[in-house]
């Protein structure tokens, strides 16, 4: 199986970094936050897992966390972007 994966440094957040593989389907595998709050981000990555990264982003893109311009799960909307263009390795 091909996948792709990226480690993308997030902006105006707790977490600092999100770590994610998508197969060549674009269906994600893995997520993993560095930072943040620890339980929802686990939740959040359980979730994702197994979804289209499609899907992913129009549902979580432009969240945001309080008065913060962003959010976690909005970082993940554009770590997801990025990793849509990244190359396919063998895994």
């Amino acid at each position: 199986m091909k996948t792709k994966h990226i480690q993308y440094q997030t902006q105006g957040t707790c977490s600092q970094l999100i770590d994610v593989t998508a197969d060549e389907n674009d269906v994600i595998q893995q997520v993993f936050f560095l930072g943040g709050c620890n339980g929802n981000l686990q939740g959040i990555s359980k979730l994702v897992c197994g979804q289209k990264i499609d899907d992913v982003i129009s549902r979580v893109s432009g969240i945001r966390c309080g008065s913060k311009l962003t959010s976690c799960p909005d970082q993940l909307s554009r770590a997801l972007e990025q990793l849509k263009n990244a190359p396919l390795e063998d895994k």
